[in-house]
């Protein structure tokens, strides 16, 4: 069991001012394997004073010394990619196979990337009479989610600190202890004290207190849109600017000339990734009505033949739910399916065969669903998805846009050109071309209510930048 019993404010591992703690348990065995800091606002006071007299000097540090610290945490998350992949497999649940291949490797990428980015990026330019300055926004926080911990983290973090901002992070307290282990990379890259800080709690205490601070100018949050809006009306109060990387709904539209068997595995393996915790994923197969039976069918095969059991098994394609409730509330998405008369085609309410023990889920498909369903609008966050017939490309973009969401999609055509046509007219943050792959040098963030501001490559960085004017004699 990893207990960890201090936070790091000011370069320091210091006792939290509270007693309370928060265990970690393991969604495949529900074994307690930790136990964290439950912090407080004095926590949050004590990190958020530490970021604001650590902010002038780390804005002042010519990049290309915040490059180097950024490459040597880099360096840093690398040599410890084995445990921490080991740790977050246990934590959320993921296939240690693919913790390995994703969750290890995209947090030091990150860093990487902005390490590079950074000497030759412009941070300031001429603009008639004007000399136009690019500073960092001050003091941010980042409050992250549990299915991507840290590839989550290291994407606004090394963001903020490579536009020259101090950090205070708070972590999902479903999976914080893969956190710690940055936080000691940080520390061992000598970046300088109170510029990284963090704080670990539940979302009523620490993530309020973070989010109504007067010395936080910024939050960048990435979770549910129920919580982007709480963070929101908070932080409105004292105007400080807002970053939003929420829910989706996303389609994965198969129009009539695509290549129907390639188009339906992608999206059947894009929406079960992550037991179906992805905010990205593919969750709505749109399908001619014509094929609509033969993609059902297809796609319910697929489902029923990927291996469900634990994840540290090399055979296991799909692990756990990260906790109980979330597993609940994913039966409670199928029950409403089945009772809104969607048909049921693989999965459902029954446990998989053989797990007494765990959150596991079924990976579960529907047919024939109607695009005002609720499964077809409302986020599951599980390994649930919905096949829906359309009658033409218009009514296919149609039923792609008519949700709340807009973060994210896909297009299959035999026609490269059509589908990037079609993909113009869905109102996404991110739409994949006939299985493009993911860039990560590419902005990621939704419309509607998928959130606002990007994140990755140059255009995460520019989040944490505000524009300044010297207004300069002709």
């Amino acid at each position: 069991m990893t207990s960890r019993t201090h936070l790091y404010i000011e370069g320091d591992w210091i006792a939290p001012t509270g007693h309370q703690r928060i265990t970690v348990q393991c969604p495949a065995s529900e074994a307690i394997i930790g136990d964290i800091p439950a912090g407080t606002t004095d926590d949050v006071n004590a990190a958020v004073k530490a970021a604001h007299r650590a902010f002038p000097a780390w804005a002042a540090t010519p990049a290309g010394e915040r490059a180097a610290i950024l490459a040597r945490i880099q360096a840093g998350l690398e040599e410890r990619a084995e445990e921490i992949a080991q740790l977050i497999t246990s934590e959320m649940g993921m296939p240690l196979k693919l913790t390995r291949r994703i969750q290890a490797i995209l947090p030091a990428a990150s860093f990487g990337m902005y390490a590079k980015l950074l000497p030759d990026f412009p941070l300031e330019e001429s603009v008639g009479n004007s000399r136009v300055l690019r500073e960092p926004v001050g003091v941010v926080a980042c409050i992250t989610p549990w299915n991507y911990p840290l590839h989550q983290i290291a994407a606004k973090v090394a963001a903020a600190l490579a536009a020259g901002c101090t950090v205070v992070l708070k972590p999902s307290e479903l999976a914080p202890l893969n956190a710690f282990v940055l936080a000691e990379i940080i520390h061992a890259a000598g970046l300088p004290a109170g510029v990284f800080n963090l704080v670990t709690g539940d979302g009523a205490t620490v993530g309020e207190a973070l989010a109504g601070h007067p010395e936080v100018d910024m939050v960048s949050l990435t979770g549910s849109t129920r919580a982007g809006k709480r963070v929101s009306t908070v932080a409105a109060n004292s105007v400080k600017r807002v970053a939003l990387e929420l829910g989706g709904k996303s389609p994965s539209v198969l129009l009539d000339d695509a290549d129907l068997a390639k188009a339906v595995k992608a999206t059947v393996a894009n929406c079960f990734l992550n037991s179906g915790q992805n905010c990205n994923a593919y969750t709505r197969l749109l399908v001619p009505e014509e094929v609509h039976d033969e993609a059902a069918a297809l796609a319910a095969n697929l489902a029923e033949g990927l291996a469900v059991g634990d994840p540290l098994d090399a055979a296991t394609r799909i692990g756990p739910l990260v906790s109980a409730e979330q597993r609940e509330a994913v039966l409670d998405y199928i029950r409403v399916g089945i009772r809104e008369g969607a048909t049921l085609l693989a999965g459902g309410e029954e446990r998989p065969a053989g797990f007494d023990k765990g959150h596991y889920i079924r990976p579960t498909v529907f047919g024939r669903v109607d695009p005002r369903a609720t499964i077809a609008q409302e986020e599951i966050f599980g390994p649930v998805l919905a096949v829906i017939p359309y009658t033409d490309e218009a009514h296919a973009v149609e039923i792609a846009n008519n949700t709340i969401y807009g973060l994210a999609g896909a297009v299959w055509s035999a026609d490269d050109a059509r589908a990037e046509r079609v993909a113009r007219r869905i109102r996404a943050g991110q739409i994949d071309i006939n299985g493009g792959p993911f860039n990560l040098k590419a902005p990621f963030g939704g419309f509607k209510q998928s959130g606002h501001g990007r994140e990755l490559g140059r255009y995460g960085l520019e989040e944490f930048l505000e524009y300044k004017a010297l207004q300069l004699q002709s």
